[in-house]
């Protein structure tokens, strides 16, 4: 595989102080041989030892890089600082609780290598077996299913944390809380194709969930109406030419 380019694999964490050290061990044999890449943690103010185990990785892994959020402010935030810092063009997202397999990051690569415009272009993992509880599956079955009808996002699975795109379609894109749960719908907002690609999904060997079921689904139902407002709004017929 021939990326061509360097990339920035984002990571936001919160109280994964067990699931950093093989995370970031994964992600480097995953890419290892495929391409340049750097790892970005950021730190959302974990109340565990999250900060000493990234310093101790850091120093460990030259690809490593580390960022402290001086106040809680969510995952969404947590991805918005990442990216914001990444050296690198080809933005990589993934959850910090060990869940996503890094080893399918080569198949994202490669399906945005076959996009006819990687600019915009965005690629997102469909996890084919939850590993989660029957609750959690249960509500996120049906949370889809109204997102995808409300939104038409050409994705099954928006809340998989495993995405690939260009880090000047997220620089496009309205910043909102929890917009990492809408980043397809505001990307094909901006014109941009979504492409999906079936990964693999695993139980959670360390730590707690940081979501519950019923306040998933109110932050949902609000989020949802949010971005359904973002989308009718969108200014439509903006093609220009600059005068020679």
């Amino acid at each position: 595989m021939n990326i061509g380019s360097s990339i920035s694999v984002v990571v936001p964490v919160f109280n994964e102080e067990d699931n950093i050290y093989p995370l970031a061990q994964e992600i480097g044999s995953a890419l290892k041989g495929i391409c340049d890449y750097e790892i970005i943690f950021v730190n959302d103010c974990s109340a565990d030892d999250t900060a000493i185990t990234l310093t101790k990785l850091k120093n460990e892994i030259s690809e490593i890089r580390v960022i402290h959020h001086l106040q809680r402010s969510g995952q969404s935030a947590g991805l918005r600082t990442g990216i914001f810092a990444a050296k690198n063009n080809i933005i990589v997202t993934l959850d910090g609780d060990g869940q996503n397999d890094p080893a399918d990051i080569p198949s994202l690569l490669k399906k945005y290598e076959q996009s006819h415009d990687t600019h915009f272009a965005m690629v997102t993992g469909h996890r084919i077996t939850r590993k989660d509880s029957w609750a959690k599956r249960y509500a996120s079955k049906i949370a889809n299913t109204i997102r995808a009808y409300l939104l038409k996002d050409d994705n099954p699975d928006t809340g998989c944390g495993l995405k690939l795109f260009d880090k000047n379609l997220f620089l496009r894109l309205p910043y909102f809380d929890h917009i990492h749960r809408f980043l397809p719908a505001v990307a094909k907002r901006e014109g941009c194709k979504i492409f999906v690609v079936p990964v693999n999904h695993r139980r959670r060997n360390h730590g707690v969930s940081k979501y519950a079921n019923f306040q998933r689904l109110v932050v949902g139902i609000v989020d949802l109406l949010g971005v359904m407002w973002l989308i009718r709004r969108y200014p439509k017929n903006t093609d220009s030419k600059e005068q020679n």
